[in-house]
């Protein structure tokens, strides 16, 4: 695989050195049943995962687009329990004049609603977290926007997790890529992600909640299928290279199994609207 130049600063390591310390203050002050959850065994003798899943096996995936009406481009992203909206605004004038180029101007905002997990606090906005997957989403997205061919222009990417279950970073990339390829976005590819991980001395697809707050090592990972190029690549703690390799091309297989259900949802799209339009 080769990395696209465009998505080296997402392997930041200030980055990914606060998104483990944040795991690790989490783990000290969980409560004692959350304790159990995290001794209990995520792989059975069968090889079944806890909610029923082999080790290899995605959840069930599902995808709509143009949830939002008045956006350029829309779509809702479900992996599992995780559900994710994405709307896409532009390309459009700048707004800053000073931020006026050759090259479109990519900016992302990620938000989790209130109730999309079991936590009811109110959320700030624009915390450090947000923040920092805002981020991450936007240097994603900039590996695949043609945005040479957008000079002087804008494009806003909206992301909010309705419903959190594990894999978040993944479902917004992926509701992102539908939202742009809607509104009509030049891209090189589509980009796609999944998350795999290393617990039990298994390796698994495609996290859920507990398995990922286990504090087993997971890798996130963004690719560009068709061109084989990585555009995202985070990893929790360490692995033998060895193993690592094992998980990644796992994450990787996830992401193409992705690709072509995403492909899918867009075909289908197309058929319509050339039925709506008597095409």
């Amino acid at each position: 695989m080769v990395f696209e130049r465009e998505a080296e600063t997402t392997l930041a390591c200030g980055a990914q050195t606060s998104f483990r310390s944040r795991r690790r203050r989490t783990q000290r002050h969980i409560s004692p049943s959350v304790r159990l959850i995290l001794r209990m065994e995520y792989v059975s003798p069968e090889g079944l995962r806890l909610d029923g899943r082999r080790p290899m096996e995605m959840r069930q995936i599902r995808a709509e687009i143009g949830a939002v009406s008045k956006a350029d481009g829309s779509a809702i992203f479900e992996m599992g329990n995780t559900k994710v909206i994405a709307a896409v605004y532009g390309p459009r004038e700048v707004q800053n004049r000073s931020q006026i180029s050759n090259h479109a101007l990519v900016r992302c905002e990620y938000s989790m609603a209130n109730f999309s997990t079991g936590d009811r606090m109110r959320k700030s906005k624009g915390d450090r977290r947000s923040t920092e997957i805002s981020l991450v989403i936007r240097q994603t997205m900039e590996a695949s926007i043609l945005t040479h061919l957008l000079p002087r222009s804008q494009i806003d990417i909206y992301v909010q997790v309705l419903q959190a279950d594990g894999g978040t970073r993944s479902a917004c990339i992926n509701a992102a890529t539908l939202a742009l390829a809607d509104a009509g976005i030049p891209m090189r590819d589509l980009v796609t992600s999944c998350s795999a991980g290393y617990l039990n001395s298994t390796s698994l697809l495609d996290l859920n909640y507990v398995e990922d707050s286990a504090g087993g090592p997971d890798v996130t990972l963004g690719i560009l299928p068709k061109l084989d190029k990585v555009t995202l690549l985070q990893m929790d703690s360490k692995l033998p290279i060895d193993i690592l390799e094992n998980v990644m091309q796992l994450a990787i297989e996830g992401c193409k199994a992705i690709a072509n259900y995403i492909r899918e949802i867009l075909l289908e799209n197309t058929k319509q609207l050339e039925y709506r339009r008597g095409v």
